[in-house]
């Protein structure tokens, strides 16, 4: 039996675009451990793997991984976690960089039968020669989170989305068919899918701004939605979870077109295998309506987390 942790070190900051988002999930984890009685060490990781190592030593009993975005959330720290042999939250290196990996999730998920928006992945000159699909359609890039670098092409729209200046998200783009309707997502801790959210963004689209920036989207717990929607997002959200091998906490987001009465509307956007941890955040939420506390949540992710390899 492992022995119940002691000393966490909590890694936060990073390079990505996600730093600042990263910044505040990390502060409220390493607050909530402190005071849950956890001795803590708060290390803001950079490209310097030397500074990395000196954080780490003395050896933490556990690492809290509240690194979002590249570097944090798609395999690289993680790989660097696993030959350290050190226990860490939230998933392994292989989920994590295939769930960073957009294309390949779908293409993995839809093997066992996942609906996910029809899609394609393109260069920046292909999506810049004219449109690609008939709009509306959606630009992300393959491998952000927090909707990073999300573009909506709506009928009669210019094509100046995807340029030299304002795209520095990789030579590829994946382009999705917009799906009318309703945010919908669902956090999964350990095997069990808590509840859905519909998120209700105050205008535009759920955008990362609408995501960090209080007072700019309404979250509705649980989604008022049919139960077999709700059903549906849960089941695919758990098996998500299960098929990519995730561990620890991951949140799926869907859309759901809510035309179409049925489970038939609810589609699978992305996983996220580390879902922010801010005031604004949608797992704690969920958490809360089941009746988990904050400090209940990141205690568990703490105590439940693996060396994995």
């Amino acid at each position: 039996m492992t022995a119940k942790p002691q000393h966490v070190a909590v890694l936060l900051g990073g390079w990505s675009a996600e730093r600042e988002v990263s910044l505040v999930s990390g502060a409220a984890a390493a607050r909530a451990l402190r005071e849950s009685g956890y001795r803590v060490t708060e290390i803001d990781v950079s490209r310097d793997l030397g500074a990395l190592m000196a954080a780490l030593t003395p050896r933490p009993d556990v690492v809290f991984n509240a690194l979002h975005g590249r570097g944090g959330e798609d395999g690289t720290i993680q790989g660097v976690l696993d030959i350290l042999g050190l226990r860490y939250t939230h998933s392994g290196m292989t989920a994590s960089a295939i769930a960073m990996d957009k294309t390949l999730t779908k293409r993995l998920l839809e093997s066992v039968g996942v609906r996910s928006p029809k899609g394609m992945v393109a260069t920046r000159e292909q999506v810049l020669a004219g449109d690609i699909m008939p709009a509306p359609y959606v630009l992300k890039p393959n491998n952000e989170g927090s909707s990073v670098g999300i573009r909506i092409v709506r009928p009669g729209d210019n094509r100046d989305l995807v340029d030299a200046e304002s795209w520095n998200h990789g030579e590829t783009v994946l382009i999705e068919q917009y799906i009318p309707g309703r945010d919908l997502t669902v956090a999964v801790m350990g095997d069990r899918a808590l509840t859905v959210t519909e998120i209700r963004p105050h205008s535009g689209f759920y955008d990362y701004s609408a995501k960090y920036t209080d007072g700019r989207a309404t979250h509705l717990v649980p989604a008022p939605a049919p139960q077999a929607v709700l059903d549906e997002a849960m089941r695919m959200a758990l098996l998500a979870h299960r098929t990519l091998g995730c561990a620890g906490v991951s949140r799926s987001d869907f859309r759901w077109d809510d035309a179409i009465k049925d489970s038939a509307g609810v589609y699978f956007l992305e996983i996220n295998t580390q879902p922010g941890m801010t005031p604004l955040s949608l797992v704690p939420e969920q958490a809360a309506h089941l009746g988990i506390s904050f400090a209940e949540l990141v205690v568990w992710m703490v105590e439940n987390a693996a060396c994995h390899v």
